[in-house]
């Protein structure tokens, strides 16, 4: 149930064009629907702005294909997560209204919500290649709640000087998501440079002493920019619903 077709139906109720019982059978399943393994939550896009969403790990690829029909049939966005590439083939094929984005390793449909849009762009930055699923998990999210999204990708501490090419971008941009993994440095470094809301992302990529991304976590805990805020290791999608919920705040 997206807040269009709820407003839809109580405005057809209110010109005498639906009565109460078909009325009640369309919004029946608010606030969520059991589904026995799953209890789906139609109304989060009504009370909160945001879609349902769906985790892939750990769900068989049935249980998915259901959920995601009950959320397609509702006519809200459909985001799946972390699915592996045989899973996706499988929902996707089931769900054909999905497309599949192998980078973020997530299958979405836009649905029939018109755009957000925000005060400004959200701009997605990651310090390498082997960063740029976790950041494109990041990007997607925010489209696809409503926010215009750009990207600037491979401009690591390293290579500092492929960063400051971008300055005036990073300037521009409204809120910022900054993903890095090794020691997680550039978060620290942009930081020091805009003067809008950052929001760090580590990523588990890094050798052995990264200890799978709580070298980069803690390194921006403890970042010396004002103002970094830290979401969790690859929590790529996490960081995009916090982006998207400032920029359209």
């Amino acid at each position: 149930m997206t807040p269009e077709r709820l407003r839809r139906i109580l405005e057809q109720v209110a010109a005498g064009e639906l009565g109460a019982a078909e009325a009640f059978e369309r919004i029946k399943h608010l606030p969520f629907e059991d589904l026995g393994f799953a209890k789906v939550d139609h109304h989060r896009i009504v009370r909160s702005g945001l879609p349902e969403v769906v985790l892939g790990t750990g769900k068989t690829a049935e249980q998915i294909i259901a959920v995601a029909r009950r959320l397609r049939d509702s006519g809200q966005p459909v985001l799946i997560t972390r699915l592996a590439a045989d899973v996706a083939a499988t929902v996707g094929a089931a769900v054909p209204e999905l497309t599949w984005m192998a980078d973020a390793r997530l299958l979405f449909w836009r649905g029939e919500t018109a755009p957000v849009g925000g005060r400004g762009t959200i701009l997605v930055v990651a310090a390498g290649t082997a960063d740029v699923p976790v950041a494109e998990e990041a990007a997607l999210t925010a489209e696809l709640m409503g926010q215009p999204v750009e990207r600037v990708y491979d401009v690591g501490v390293a290579g500092i000087h492929r960063l400051f090419a971008h300055h005036e971008r990073l300037r521009g941009a409204s809120v910022l998501i900054v993903v890095a993994g090794m020691e997680g440095a550039l978060p620290s470094v942009v930081g020091g440079l805009v003067a809008r809301p950052l929001i760090a992302v580590p990523t588990s990529i890094g050798y052995g002493a990264s200890f799978g991304g709580l070298a980069a976590l803690l390194a921006m805990l403890n970042s010396c920019a004002a103002g970094v805020t830290v979401v969790n290791i690859d929590n790529g999608f996490g960081a995009g619903v916090a982006a998207a919920m400032i920029n359209r705040a």
